[in-house]
């Protein structure tokens, strides 16, 4: 049972990597849970910036959620936040958790927001309570 969450966690993170290095424009992506710690980054991105990346998105996260909740509407699904050289998207997993993605200023806005979404979707399910603890321990090592 542990090599399979060994093995879940491993893919886990390579889909993250993976979709940085196929979507034009991303630079950097983190999954954050529900309570702001990193659970995984892409390769590539020093430990210290995707902590940072981690406590921003989820700090975001959390007033989208409370403003959405103030006014009745609905659930907080994305954050766009435009900076004059790129973009951070912040993206709600069903589980409680984020994607937050870092791009260039030449990134196509609605290619990302697409992109995230279908891996949100498609890979979303397997960010299960097992693996978000695996994941935590590898991060805290």
């Amino acid at each position: 049972m542990e090599h399979r969450l060994s093995e879940s966690a491993e893919n886990f993170t390579w889909l993250i990597s993976n979709f940085v290095s196929e979507v034009p424009g991303v630079e950097h992506a983190v999954v954050v849970s529900s309570d702001g710690l990193l659970l995984t980054s892409s390769r590539d991105f020093s430990e210290q910036n995707a902590e940072q990346l981690a406590a921003i998105a989820s700090g975001l996260q959390s007033l989208a959620d409370g403003t959405a909740r103030m006014f009745g509407k609905g659930d907080s699904e994305q954050l766009i936040l435009r900076m004059k050289r790129g973009y951070l998207f912040v993206m709600s997993i069903s589980d409680g958790s984020s994607l937050a993605v870092l791009t260039s200023g030449d990134a196509d806005m609605k290619i990302v927001a697409y992109q995230m979404t279908l891996l949100v979707e498609n890979a979303g399910h397997v960010l299960t309570p097992q693996l978000r603890s695996v994941l935590r321990e590898v991060i805290a090592r």
